[in-house]
């Protein structure tokens, strides 16, 4: 009997052999990019839904939008209120253009906008993403929130103050920087215990981690002790960890396998990473590798794009993999697309 997309996954994420890797996308892609996607799903695409497993009850703060035009974008303006004073971030259609934090004082008001904080386990939004995804995929349960479920550094960085002003504050340990990262650390292990008790068995982080951005002395400080409390957590709750590392990790692959990590999500080849599939798979030859073919790939010639996917497939392989589309939609992926699903059809593992 032919299998479901959902049941080729889990015998994937178990450890059984691969003989029909899974290719999946991104469930907000199917919500936010208006092509034929339900051609896709008929033809063997897989959905990757995230539902959060949490909720926040915040009382010491208040979110504020405004939505307006500029320049034939739509403008989106938040005001994050607190007792003690605001913080203000812009974006223009979905991508941001103002920081919440621009300087010392801002990182004080954040501090206090997470006093009192509350985080509850909530199972209402995974259960209904299982109901709707049905045997087309699974769900990965996520702890959204301020700061779009990313571990203290890397919320900061991505989220919050942008790449320059957080590198720059936390080359000189800015006395207001390390007291939030260590009140958010407090609160993120409260979310891990809450997420555990949810029905979820995979947990995301969307760290977003390139390792050029951040840099090795500072994951080792910052990153691998506070990933050994949440891997603690999860592991006693038979739950597992992903983390969404997307970008350059060969400085940190040793670090990375000597962590209980069991996904790697959106691990990406040259020139967005720097190592091959076979590279990631001798240095975390148990970890499940969710592979994100480059972009690039799918404006070569089908023969080409076939020629890559299987050579993805043979390193990867034998075990503990499946394909993405998870940065974006491809170019040309009206006829891109089916090129994979028939590659992956034929694959024999």
């Amino acid at each position: 009997m032919r299998q479901s997309i959902r049941q080729r996954l889990e015998s994937a994420m178990s450890g059984e052999p691969v003989r029909h890797p899974v290719y999946a996308v991104y469930d907000w892609f199917v919500e936010n990019r208006d092509i034929e996607w339900e051609r896709l799903l008929e033809a063997g695409l897989g959905c990757i839904n995230h539902a959060n497993v949490i909720r926040h009850e915040h009382p010491g703060f208040e979110l504020v939008e405004e939505i307006s035009e500029q320049g034939g974008h739509v403008r989106r303006d938040v005001r994050l209120v607190t007792e003690i004073g605001e913080l203000h971030e812009m974006y223009l259609g979905e991508w941001r253009q103002e920081y919440f934090i621009k300087g010392a004082e801002d990182y004080l008001i954040m501090a206090r906008a997470l006093e009192g904080v509350r985080v509850i386990a909530d199972d209402a939004a995974f259960e209904a993403s299982e109901a709707a995804i049905g045997e087309r995929g699974i769900t990965v349960g996520q702890i959204g929130g301020l700061g779009n479920g990313r571990t203290p550094p890397m919320v900061v960085q991505i989220d919050w103050a942008g790449l320059e002003r957080f590198s720059l504050d936390l080359a000189v340990e800015q006395a207001e920087l390390m007291g939030l990262l260590e009140r958010m650390a407090e609160i993120k292990l409260e979310e891990i215990r809450q997420a555990a008790r949810s029905s979820a068995q995979q947990i995301k982080l969307w760290e977003n981690l390139s390792i050029d951005t951040l840099g090795p002395r500072h994951f080792r400080r910052h990153l691998a002790p506070l990933y050994r409390q949440i891997i603690e957590i999860l592991d006693a709750a038979g739950k597992r960890l992903q983390v969404h590392y997307d970008g350059q990790l060969r400085v940190i692959a040793e670090d990375i396998g000597a962590l209980g990590i069991d996904g790697i999500d959106s691990f990406t080849e040259a020139p967005e990473g720097d190592m091959t599939v076979a590279e990631a798979r001798a240095a975390w030859p148990e970890k499940f590798l969710w592979l994100h073919p480059n972009l690039g790939w799918y404006e070569r010639s089908a023969d080409e794009l076939r020629s890559e996917i299987r050579r993805m497939c043979a390193e990867a392989g034998p075990s503990r993999y499946c394909l993405l589309m998870s940065e974006e939609v491809p170019p040309q992926w009206e006829a891109s697309v089916p090129v994979v699903l028939q590659t992956l059809e034929h694959h024999r593992g």
